[in-house]
């Protein structure tokens, strides 16, 4: 109790006003004061569970989930932050939806939203295309709102565009923070965001762009590597290079693994997509060209056959500081002749880090609720004092 006290008296010190009935879509657009607010909202919310103290802030009312993509850790996330909250959750499927029959973002985004009060959207398959639908629901929710249509205007949280992966680059982060022993101690330390082999085409970019986006405000030392043609978003990298001359860290780059991870203290392997070829692929699909996004999948799956060392080895991770770095893994990860023939990751040090990976993973349903909560609720400090005094239990089983 005196922890969670401590913790409710930190948020007091922080401006998090802003973020009342507003949406979570990119992680640079929240003050480093919102971003803290988060993260220490999401820990009291896990000191609660964790002392059988319920957080149930709704008796009623829905939490809408619509995946564009597939998902299993942050789609079982959003429903978790949902139900710790007191909302049900409903997905929308498209293919069972009258969006099949042609009805518009506007009027889909009203139709939903008459008893909602968060959408959580995850849209990371094609450049240009995911956040600019998260940003039209918002609209048209804020539309609805505003003439009375809706009752209340429904919170838009990011669950992964073509631009950003919030949730998880927050997630990272939370566990960064609790594994090293605080924020302050992020300070200095060198985290790798590297590509890996995937015998696979097409993974999202928002992954390595978001790591690189947040951990640049934490004053970390980041390396991004990976092989020549393999770039992120010019815009991201440039937001990351800023953010660093704010914070004191650095951001490098690099085409070698090995330079990455030397003395570094986190290693973060993950495949993706060149940004060029996706954003051909994004217009082929737009023109109709099938048969050319064939063509297009193959030439991308024998480019990154040229790369199948950049593989996260054990030799690998002896170059690390000490030989002991932190890996970390969005998940799921490519497992050499685990999961694949060869893959991102040798078997022998994902299952060393097993255990972490998972922690990893845990975090995100507590930022998700987190971003839920300082939207919904206009005075969090009172809320939360009154859920602690009342210590209703969450489960009254022996």
């Amino acid at each position: 109790m005196e922890e969670l006290k401590k913790l409710i008296e930190k948020i007091k010190n922080l401006n998090y006003q802003n973020m009342y009935n507003e949406d979570f879509l990119l992680t640079w657009e929240k003050t480093n004061d919102e971003i803290e607010s988060v993260f220490t909202v999401a820990k009291i919310l896990r000191k609660m569970r964790e002392n059988n103290i319920s957080s149930k802030i709704f008796d009623s009312g829905l939490g809408i989930s619509v995946f564009r993509d597939n998902s299993t850790r942050t789609r079982f996330s959003f429903a978790s932050a949902c139900n710790l909250l007191g909302l049900e959750v409903q997905d929308l499927e498209e293919g069972k939806s009258q969006i099949a029959h042609g009805e518009t973002v506007r009027e889909t985004a009203n139709m939903i939203s008459f008893m909602a009060d968060v959408i959580g959207i995850r849209d990371d398959m094609f450049i240009g295309k995911g956040n600019t639908y998260m940003r039209n629901v918002s609209q048209a929710v804020q539309s609805g709102y505003d003439v009375g249509v809706l009752e209340q205007r429904p919170t838009l949280v990011n669950l992964q565009c073509d631009i950003d992966h919030p949730t998880q680059s927050m997630a990272d982060m939370a566990h960064l923070i609790d594994h090293f022993g605080g924020v302050e101690n992020l300070k200095g330390k060198k985290i790798a965001m590297t590509w890996a082999y995937s015998p696979s085409y097409g993974k999202p970019l928002s992954v390595p762009q978001g790591i690189i986006g947040l951990s640049t405000r934490m004053g970390m030392e980041v390396t991004l590597a990976h092989p020549e043609g393999y770039d992120l978003m010019s815009e991201v990298e440039q937001i990351a290079r800023e953010n660093a001359a704010k914070s004191g860290g650095k951001f490098i780059k690099t085409n070698s693994m090995q330079e990455a991870f030397k003395d570094a203290d986190i290693v973060y392997p993950k495949s993706w997509a060149p940004f060029a070829a996706m954003e051909k692929r994004t217009n082929l699909y737009g023109e109709g060209k099938f048969e050319e996004i064939k063509v297009l999948e193959k030439e991308l799956l024998e480019q990154n056959a040229k790369h199948k060392d950049w593989e996260c080895t054990e030799s690998m991770m002896e170059l690390t500081n000490g030989g002991k770095a932190l890996y970390l893994h969005c998940l799921p990860a490519d497992i050499t002749d685990v999961s694949c023939k060869e893959g991102e990751v040798a078997a022998s040090v994902f299952d060393r880090y097993r255990t972490p990976l998972y922690r990893q993973a845990g975090y995100k349903p507590y930022v998700i609720a987190a971003m839920m909560f300082l939207s919904k609720v206009k005075n969090p400090v009172e809320t939360m004092k009154l859920l602690i005094e009342k210590s209703k239990e969450r489960f009254s089983g022996k």
